[in-house]
């Protein structure tokens, strides 16, 4: 059995991925258990699937630590019953298993990125009779029976699995670059980099999800490319981010900076360039106080989360690249095709802004992975935060 391509650390404490996308039981309830897999499987807000973790009780939807445990039988029993449980959801959907110890104590740890194969439903109950199949999803912590509206969206999602999910036909697995996954599997941390060397460099990447397919045709997921391939451009025209620097108001004399690679690496490569050539510090003195006041006049906060929120929200279907044009008066960040209905330009203004639906929930998955975005629909107001905040210091008193 091979470890899970993530920190568990970090996942049991909510670092990584959302708490709605975390399911806790303290035993083996296979009923539940069954209907949590389905409505991961639907994955009707594309957030990427989720985890349901057994040996840990919750409350309010957090783990109470320590674990209270599994013993290594019940492991054992429980994974030869998941693949019975597997059979039960129509069409066939089977997790990902990982038993591993935590905090001294015996866990089973059941991945289930979101299904190809949408809907999913799965019978109310597990009794003798024969029943009704019933469409589960979440709804934010609660896995709960499906709406007929909402049956109807799962419906409308069936043929849409999300760009950067899906199997890139024009591309090899040799594409994929065993020096990237490494290094991303050290950088967070997950017990799968001690394995890598040892194991099939193809098993590798299906446990990662970043490829699939039979054996005789397993391919790349674009998100992969994306990641874990030194050129993504070559592969996605418009996975690049350009910074132009516009000398003057008229914006006839400009130089220009193209940052190309994996995303995390172009990521933070435009951002310490934007650090480094940017973004100014003013000293100002103040009459009758031995402080002087520093300010920026951006903050790295705000830069940090709109480009990392650019490269999260992009359609990478698009050719056109992420643009960041630094005027005279203003930094503009331009990211296609802008943001996913209902978020609008007057949503954006709002205090506090809803968006549950992602259109990259693999390149999510491994931004947050990495703590380069949080996924929290937390960005807009962590921005807007900061700017004040930089007016604020930039205000006489």
């Amino acid at each position: 059995m091979m470890p899970l391509p993530t920190n568990v650390n970090g996942l049991i404490n909510g670092l990584t991925v959302e708490w709605e996308r975390i399911e806790f039981k303290e035993s083996w309830n296979p009923e539940a258990i069954l209907h949590s897999m389905c409505a991961f499987a639907n994955d009707i807000n594309n957030w990427g699937g989720g985890y349901i973790i057994v040996g840990i009780k919750e409350k309010d939807g957090r783990p109470i630590l320590p674990p209270t445990g599994l013993e290594s039988s019940q492991i054992d029993a429980c994974q030869k019953k998941l693949l019975n449980l597997c059979h039960k959801l129509t069409p066939y959907y089977c997790p990902v298993s990982f038993p591993t110890l935590f905090q001294g104590k015996d866990i089973l740890i059941l991945w289930c990125p979101g299904g190809d194969n949408r809907p999913y439903k799965a019978p109310k109950s597990l009794g003798p009779k024969n029943e009704k199949q019933i469409y589960y999803i979440r709804r934010f912590s609660s896995t709960v029976e499906a709406s007929h509206s909402e049956e109807q969206q799962l419906f409308q999602l069936a043929a849409k699995i999300p760009f950067d999910d899906r199997i890139n036909h024009s591309a090899e697995l040799e594409d994929l670059s065993i020096t990237l996954i490494k290094s991303f599997l050290k950088e967070v941390g997950s017990e799968l980099y001690k394995t890598a060397d040892s194991i099939l460099f193809k098993d590798l990447c299906l446990q990662m999800q970043i490829a699939r397919g039979p054996d005789e045709y397993i391919k790349p997921v674009n998100a992969g490319l994306l990641f874990f391939n030194e050129g993504p451009d070559k592969f996605f025209k418009g996975a690049k981010i350009e910074v132009i620097e516009f000398h003057n108001e008229v914006g006839d004399s400009f130089s220009e900076k193209i940052f190309t690679g994996p995303l995390h690496i172009q990521l933070r490569n435009a951002l310490q360039y934007l650090r480094n050539n940017v973004l100014k510090e003013e000293v100002r003195k103040v009459p009758e106080q031995a402080e002087a006041l520093r300010f920026f006049n951006y903050p790295y906060v705000a830069l940090e989360e709109a480009l990392a929120n650019a490269v999260y929200h992009k359609s990478y279907e698009k050719l056109n690249p992420i643009e960041i044009n630094v005027r005279p008066d203003c930094i503009e960040i331009v990211s296609y095709p802008g943001p996913i209905p209902p978020i609008t330009n007057e949503k954006l203004k709002e205090k506090h802004i809803v968006a549950r639906d992602y259109r990259n929930r693999r390149i999510g998955d491994f931004l947050k992975e990495l703590h380069l975005t949080e996924g929290r629909g937390t960005g807009i107001p962590k921005i807007r935060s900061s700017m004040e905040i930089k007016l604020r210091a930039a205000t006489p008193p």
